[in-house]
């Protein structure tokens, strides 16, 4: 079977597990050759199916992450390694990095703390952004941290970048220009997709009955930790702003926030008030 065929089955057997079956039959084919998407599309449709392929929609079909199965995803400007015991980057947290350009603007922060780094998601694309900057990693998963070491290592940024096992800001003694954050955001017990359930780590996941457990965690930690000038992009998940905002007002910070490409407000921007 040639590749375009291959897809064109693999594709109509994907439509059982929720997602994009077309586009997550192009992902994992490109893997399976060991090229990229645009090249596959343009030079290798008529070239005989690797069996890698048929292995990795077994998996799929098993509700595995594609993220998983092809070992690397794009995020902002870098690719990522991702595996098992950290959390897939999604797009939606590339809003972040979108809102800290704006704030920059054409300087650049100096240094840059990630709280709850997974792969190193957030650090390591932003180090990329500014490669001036030297930053650091928090998180309390050893396996984590294992991949964000070996992602900064690959990608040349391990001699800007430091890693540190932590919960949350307890084991930070220092302030920053620009602080990121993607906590945990989901309520307990929520319907997610088999393929983030049965396979991403909970903690990374869910905080709480509400989903505000980590956000109450944080609240009390980050008045210290930003430079004046400097700010913080928090993450929030779909109709939190009120709730978040609530738990971050009075704490010397003036708040707005940032969409996403779905014009869901997905960050929230903390700026230290002037003094």
């Amino acid at each position: 079977m040639r590749v375009r065929e291959a897809l064109a089955a693999a594709a109509e057997r994907l439509e059982a597990v929720p997602g994009l079956p077309r586009l997550d039959a192009d992902l994992l084919m490109a893997a399976a050759l060991g090229v990229k998407q645009s090249e596959m599309m343009l030079s290798h449709l008529d070239d005989p199916a690797p069996q890698a392929f048929e292995d990795m929609v077994v998996r799929r079909l098993a509700h595995e992450p594609v993220g998983y199965i092809v070992g690397r995803v794009g995020f902002w400007t870098i690719d990522l390694d991702v595996g098992p015991g950290a959390l897939i980057p999604r797009a939606d947290s590339e809003t972040l990095l979108a809102a800290a350009t704006g704030h920059f603007g054409p300087a650049a922060p100096r240094t840059i703390l990630d709280l709850g780094t997974g792969p190193g998601t957030l650090l390591l694309a932003a180090l990329d952004q500014w490669p001036g900057a030297y930053g650091l990693a928090v998180d309390i998963s050893d396996a984590a941290l294992d991949q964000a070491r070996a992602n900064a290592a690959r990608l040349g940024l391990d001699n800007r970048a430091a890693f540190r096992r932590g919960d949350w800001a307890e084991c930070v003694d220092a302030r920053f220009d620009l602080v990121l954050c993607n906590p945990p955001y989901v309520e307990a017990g929520a319907a997610l997709m088999a393929s983030v359930t049965g396979w991403e780590p909970p903690l990374a996941l869910f905080a709480g009955a509400d989903g505000l457990d980590a956000y109450r965690a944080l609240a009390p930690q980050i008045g210290r930790l930003v430079v004046p000038g400097g700010i913080l992009c928090l993450e929030i998940g779909a109709g939190q702003q009120d709730a978040v905002s609530a738990l971050f007002a009075n704490r010397g910070f003036t708040i707005s926030s940032r969409p996403d490409l779905s014009g869901i407000v997905r960050c929230l921007i903390l700026q230290p008030d002037r003094e």
